[in-house]
């Protein structure tokens, strides 16, 4: 199996990345402005981005739709064509940047007295930031005073901020659902801390099933309706301190501790398989070696997760979303299934990882 993809974390859109579409309550008339930030975008033009902005700010378009329904809009676009090998990984990486440099430009207001005072952050791995920030910014933007963290906050120096400023909630954003064990500490550690938590972001399910499931306070499926839910009222507070298996019984069995121990060797061990198994493997370059590499152990990353919320759709969708890249790129299904089978036999002791890769395998079969 050799994929040649970039690695998961740079994958800004589709099935796990990226800042969400515009909701329904968008202004329509941000369409023409995100045409506009669209060709800025294509064209790697920063100052043409900033004159987009300032247009449309000046055509009455108000700041919050210009970040959301124009911004936002456009990196979700960005994501949408990466996927379907339109835009590279360096387009990607230059778009989000540029999007960045826009977001700078809007206005920010001071508000004599604001609302309270809200802690945003990624969860500790998570790279994605944007989605997080248009969450912040939109915040800022309805009064509240904001403490914005940024990407890949780790939940020490998390629960050290909440300590010395006192926030009313946090707000934690996750991309990939690989990050949802992380996650989940990050939450009980910030309750144990005494703010209630809301989370946001698509690793937590389109329906915000898994922030449920981890035991967060609220959850949020775009920026509007985190700043709806938090104008609303305030969170409810946290449940008294309590330990992850109180949450999560399934890991009694303990098949994400010893699988997510064993990911190395679990890697090394399917790869050497299939090195074995198909002798034309073994005359890739290291540049293919490298990525077939990557490409397993993101197949045993996010069997980890799914394993971790006993949420087996959390793996079969994401065999099912690489099957769609891999095909833009004249990639065979094949591919994938020779990893499932191998990665498969290295788990017959696992019963719970073994059904999910059988799974996996049904969803990829419909693809052939």
């Amino acid at each position: 199996m050799s994929i040649h993809t970039a690695d998961v974390d740079d994958r800004a859109g589709g099935h796990h990345v990226g800042a969400r579409p515009t909701s329904s309550h968008g202004d329509e008339r941000a369409a023409r402005w995100a045409d506009r930030l669209w060709s800025a975008v294509l064209a790697g033009d920063n100052h043409a981005a900033v004159d987009v902005v300032g247009d449309a700010l000046g055509a009455g378009l108000d700041a919050e739709a210009v970040l959301l329904d124009v911004i936002g809009a456009v990196q979700h676009r960005v994501g949408v064509e990466w996927a379907a090998n339109r835009m590279s990984v360096a387009g990607e990486h230059t778009a989000t940047a540029i999007n960045d440099r826009a977001i700078a430009a809007l206005p920010t207001g001071r508000p004599g007295a604001p609302r309270g005072r809200i802690t945003v952050a990624c969860v500790d791995q998570e790279w994605h930031a944007l989605p997080a920030r248009l969450v912040a910014e939109t915040l800022r933007l309805r009064g509240w005073q904001v403490d914005y963290l940024g990407a890949q906050v780790p939940t020490a120096h998390l629960i050290g901020h909440i300590h010395r400023t006192g926030p009313d909630a946090v707000c934690l954003s996750g991309s990939l659902a690989t990050r949802l064990p992380l996650a989940h500490r990050a939450i009980t550690a910030v309750q144990a801390a005494g703010p209630p938590v809301m989370t946001g972001g698509l690793a937590f399910g389109a329906d915000g099933r898994y922030a449920c499931l981890l035991g967060a306070d609220a959850w949020a499926p775009d920026a509007r309706a985190a700043a709806d839910r938090l104008a609303a009222g305030p969170l409810p507070r946290p449940a008294p301190a309590h330990q992850v298996i109180d949450d999560l019984p399934h890991l009694g069995d303990q098949e994400y501790t010893m699988v997510a121990g064993s990911s190395a060797r679990l890697v090394r061990d399917t790869f050497h398989a299939l090195q074995q198994r198909f002798p034309f493997v073994r005359d890739y370059t290291d540049e293919q070696r490298e990525r077939t590499a990557e490409d397993l152990a993101h197949i045993v990353d996010f069997l980890i997760a799914a394993l971790y919320v006993d949420a087996p759709e959390i793996f079969t969708g994401f065999l099912a979303w690489t099957a769609d890249v891999l095909s833009a790129r004249g990639v065979p299904v094949q591919a994938l299934m020779a990893g499932l089978d191998l990665l498969e036999e290295q788990l017959r002791d696992f019963p719970r990882a073994r059904n999910y890769i059988g799974a996996g395998r049904d969803a990829l079969t419909t693809r052939l």
